[in-house]
């Protein structure tokens, strides 16, 4: 055997034996994975030249929008010991999928963002959307946004200006949002308004809007370093009248609406980052055994080896905490009752993402920062995640009370 076919021999046996490492779960969610992931690659060439909207509509015909009817496991599949896989198990799976598949980062963001920040928890406001049905939202046709920061206020949700008045048989909205992922695309937003005075928990209410529509306008579009394909940026509201039915829920419940949201989000918001993690390793990897130097394979250095175990370890750990979530949510755990645990899941997967994203820019050298290099680096990404569904420091802080310290923002 030449010396090209033992290489070639060699490379394929780290290959697999890495994805043997990262297969930890059950063998039905694995199985999910890789059939996303199968579905996904014809489209990784296709989304990267598309704009957000034309990739977001091709992401979504691998109906990965499309949740089970209500109360059923339809399409669950079983693993080896007839285990169901219930529905939120299956979307983090898919998503994980389509990450491995290559899709870009702030495609799998913005897919995790909807089902889990939007579609999971207001599904029952979202079945009875006037003119329009769930297989719209499933389908692509119509795309959400979460509405809720404002320029002069962001973790303090009673500190929001925009108003919604009573008028008539309705209500008249007036304000502003900020910072808001995909609002220059979106067709629906999920808005957060004051409804009463002051900080009663009960002065906020939820609506569903349509973008545009009279009264309701698209603000400033920002430019941003991490995650840059999916547009940010502002919706205004200039009187704009809405019905009665655009009300979530009741009156005065937009906190306990926002609770829910905000508790599913960050249980699982990064699920979106596991299939890049496995890319990043899977590529650190192959790299460290090919690359030669000092008359030796740089995988045998054992600072190198002690590198890549971190990567290992994080990865895993990030894959247990999210897949812990979402059965337990599977389960009917409600999402307010796992407002802590979701924190710390959030903080930690965030925190290791970053971790693993050095490793592998230590590990890689120049060829990080190098267009069109196989070991790309994108730091900027993974730091923002320590930030977007509540900056993790303040969330340090919700844990802590928790635990009943009578800490103070």
């Amino acid at each position: 055997m030449g010396r090209g076919a033992v290489r070639a021999a060699r490379d394929q046996g780290v290959s697999a034996a890495v994805e043997r490492l990262l297969r930890g779960g059950p063998a039905a969610v694995e199985r999910i994975v890789d059939d996303y992931r199968e579905r996904a690659l014809p489209l990784v060439a296709r989304t990267a030249a598309d704009d957000f909207r034309a990739a977001w509509q091709a992401l979504a015909g691998l109906d990965v929008l499309r949740l089970p009817a209500d109360g059923a496991r339809d399409g669950a599949q079983a693993d080896t010991d007839g285990c169901a896989v219930g529905p939120v198990t299956r979307s983090l799976a898919a998503v994980e999928g389509i990450g491995l598949a290559g899709v870009d980062p702030g495609l799998c963001y913005a897919l995790t963002s909807q089902l889990v920040g939007m579609q999971y928890p207001l599904r029952d406001a979202l079945s009875g959307l006037p003119g329009r049905t769930p297989a719209d939202i499933a389908d692509g046709a119509v795309l959400l946004c979460h509405a809720l920061t404002e320029r002069g206020g962001g973790s303090d949700p009673f500190s929001m200006r925009t108003t919604a008045r009573r008028d008539g048989d309705g209500y008249a909205l007036d304000g502003a949002k900020t910072f808001v992922t995909a609002a220059p695309v979106a067709d629906l937003a999920v808005v957060f308004a004051r409804t009463g005075a002051g900080r009663s928990p009960f002065a906020l209410s939820a609506f569903l809007v349509p973008v545009p529509s009279p009264g309701v306008t698209r603000g400033e579009t920002f430019d941003k370093t991490a995650l840059p394909t999916v547009p940010m940026g502002e919706l205004l509201f200039d009187q704009a009248r809405l019905p009665a039915c655009a009300l979530i829920g009741e009156e005065g419940s937009g906190l306990a609406v926002m609770a829910s949201t905000t508790a599913w989000e960050r249980a699982l918001i990064m699920g979106y980052a596991l299939g890049p993690m496995r890319l990043m390793l899977r590529r650190t990897v192959e790299w460290a055994d090919q690359r030669e130097h000092f008359e030796r394979r740089m995988g045998a250095s054992h600072q190198v080896a002690a590198r890549v175990s971190d990567m290992a370890m994080a990865l895993h750990r990030s894959r247990t905490q999210l897949y812990a979530m979402a059965a337990a949510l599977d389960a009917g755990t409600p999402a307010r009752q796992l407002a802590a645990e979701a924190s710390l899941t959030k903080i930690s997967v965030s925190e290791d993402y970053v971790r693993m994203t050095e490793h592998a820019t230590a590990l890689s050298g120049v060829r990080a920062f190098l267009p069109g290099s196989p070991l790309p680096a994108d730091l900027h990404s993974p730091m923002a995640a320590l930030t977007y569904a509540g900056p993790n420091d303040l969330l340090r802080v919700g844990v802590a009370r928790q635990f009943g310290l009578p800490v103070e923002n």
